[in-house]
């Protein structure tokens, strides 16, 4: 229960953050930390919450944002990065390092908490 709290809590505070802060995109690992000292789990489920919520969560916002202004800019983005031109991994790169923010973030907040 601890996880999908965990998860849900990263997933919303992110959001949140990014809606409502002046902070820069980064703001999500200040929330992935926060909740991983709030809420106790082993140091690898604490990554493993963090690394789902953001994963989802700018994955989710990226496809969204795609489909909107119909794969025009992630298609150029793809041709730039070595992609093969395919929007859809544009945007599961972008998933991967906003999970991998997020992770490592709850990893440090776990490691905080045990000290």
């Amino acid at each position: 229960m601890k996880f999908f709290t965990a998860i849900l809590l990263t997933a919303l505070l992110s959001f949140a953050f990014g809606l409502f802060s002046v902070i820069p995109w980064w703001s999500c690992a200040l929330c992935s930390l926060l909740v991983a000292l709030s809420v106790h789990q082993k140091p690898s489920k604490a990554f493993l919450s963090g690394f789902l919520a953001l994963f989802l969560l700018w994955g989710l916002m990226a496809l969204i944002i795609d489909f909107k202004n119909e794969h025009i800019l992630a298609t150029k983005i793809a041709g730039v990065l070595p992609l093969g031109g395919s929007a859809y991994a544009v945007i599961l790169v972008t998933a991967i390092v906003g999970g991998l923010v997020a992770g490592f973030a709850a990893l440090t907040g776990s490691y905080l908490r045990k000290k």
